[in-house]
C-alpha cells in the first residue's frame, strides 16, 4: 500500500511527572522520525528551538538551523492567533522539508527582513558581544559555613544557589534590620511581599562572585513574552558588595559607578534591546540572549559619548554599525522607549 500524503495532530510536550514542573518537549522526535520516513514533510510545531532557545537539546536545534533542506515556511509570535487557547512561548512555526531541494541553511533566524540585515551588518563588524560581562543564573551561593552552622534548616534547601525564595524559606538568616552582633553583613536584593528590596545576609555565608565588590547593573533574568522591542523590567545599578537572589542576572564588573551608569544607558537603547530580540523569543533573559548584542567601550574613553540621552546615544550607535534610513526606521517604530 502506498501513502501520498499523511497527516497527524501528535502531542507536543509531555507534562510534567512527580515534583517536576517542567513540561518535556516531545516534536523534535517527530521531525527525526519523519526525516527518516520520508524525503518531504512539512510540521508546524513551537519555534523556540529555531532561536536555538527552550528545552530541546542544543545539539538538535543546531542540526536543524544547519539543514539546507529546511525551510520556515510560516511564523508567528503570538501562538493564540493559531491555537487562540494555547499559550506557546516562542511562538510556533509551519517547517518544510525537501531534500531534493537546497533552500540554503536558516542559520540565525529572525522574525523581520530588516532584524536579519541589521543583525548582519552588526556581526560584520563586531568582535566582543555583551554576554561576555552578562553573569550566569545563580551566581550568587552559600557557602560551606552556612551548612556548618545550620544544618538542619539548610538539609530543606535544594541547592547552593540563593533561590528565589531565599527569604521566605530563611527569614531568621535574610533580615530586614543590620544585626549588630560584631559580624560583618551584606544586603542581599530580591522579591518580597510583591515587590523588590534588600535583606541583611551575614558575609561569611555567601560564596562570592568576582564582580561582588565592584558595580554592575542588576536586571531580572526573566522578562516579557519575547516580542521584539520590550522594554526590561527596571534595570538598577548594584553597588559594591551587593549581591542578588536567582531571580536576577548581572552586566559588568566595573570600576566606577559612572561606567555601569553608562552600560545601563546602553542596554536601555532602543539599539541594544533590537540586537537583543535576534535571540530573546520568550521571557528568559539569560546570558546565552545577549550574544549578538555588541560590547562598547563604557569608560570615558569610549567612542560613544555616554554623557547624552538614550535617544542620541541611539543615533551615534546608528552611525557606527552603518545602518540605513529603513534600519532606523524599524527600530524607531517596533522598538519602545526607555528612560
Amino acid at each position: 500500500m502506498k501513502f501520498d500524503v499523511v497527516t497527524g495532530n501528535p502531542p507536543y510536550q509531555e507534562k510534567a511527572k512527580g515534583e517536576s514542573t517542567k513540561d518535556t518537549p516531545v516534536y523534535n522526535y517527530f521531525y527525526e522520525l519523519a526525516e527518516k520516513i520520508s524525503p518531504i514533510y512539512c510540521l508546524i510545531s513551537p519555534a523556540r528551538f529555531l532561536f536555538n532557545a527552550g528545552s530541546t537539546d542544543k545539539e538538535w536545534n543546531q542540526k536543524m538551523l544547519d539543514d539546507p533542506h529546511l525551510k520556515v515556511k510560516y511564523y508567528e509570535q503570538n501562538s493564540a492567533k493559531v491555537f487562540p487557547t494555547t499559550d506557546i512561548k516562542g511562538g510556533v512555526a509551519i517547517l518544510y522539508r525537501n531534500e531534493n531541494k537546497n533552500f540554503g541553511s536558516i542559520g540565525i533566524f529572525t522574525t523581520f527582513d530588516e532584524l536579519n540585515t541589521i543583525n548582519q551588518k552588526v556581526s560584520e563588524i563586531t568582535d566582543k558581544t555583551l554576554d561576555e560581562i552578562v553573569s550566569n543564573r545563580g551566581q550568587y551561593r552559600y557557602s560551606n559555613k552556612i551548612y556548618e552552622d545550620y544544618p538542619v534548616e539548610m538539609q530543606k534547601i535544594s541547592d547552593r544557589r540563593i533561590a528565589s525564595n531565599a527569604f521566605q524559606n530563611l527569614p531568621h538568616l535574610f533580615t530586614d534590620e543590620k544585626p549588630n552582633d560584631g559580624e560583618e553583613y551584606i544586603q542581599i536584593f530580591g522579591r518580597f511581599d510583591n515587590g523588590r528590596g534588600y535583606k541583611w545576609f551575614k558575609r561569611a555565608y555567601l560564596s562570592e562572585p568576582n564582580n561582588f565588590p565592584r558595580y554592575k547593573v542588576i536586571l531580572p533574568k526573566a522578562n516579557g513574552s519575547g516580542a521584539i522591542g520590550e522594554v526590561l523590567s527596571t534595570p538598577l545599578i548594584g553597588e559594591p558588595l551587593i549581591g542578588f537572589t536567582e531571580t536576577f542576572i548581572s552586566i559588568g564588573s566595573f570600576d566606577n559607578e559612572l561606567e555601569a551608569q553608562n552600560a545601563m544607558k546602553y542596554i536601555k537603547s532602543k539599539f541594544a534591546r533590537t540586537m537583543l530580540g535576534v535571540l530573546k523569543i520568550t521571557q528568559d533573559n539569560t546570558k546565552e540572549k545577549w550574544r549578538k548584542v555588541p560590547l562598547q567601550d563604557f569608560t570615558a574613553e569610549s567612542d560613544i559619548d555616554w554623557t547624552k540621552s538614550i535617544p542620541e546615544i541611539d543615533q551615534q550607535l546608528y552611525k557606527k554599525y552603518g545602518l540605513d534610513q529603513s534600519e532606523i526606521e524599524f527600530i524607531e517604530a517596533k522598538v519602545k522607549a526607555m528612560e
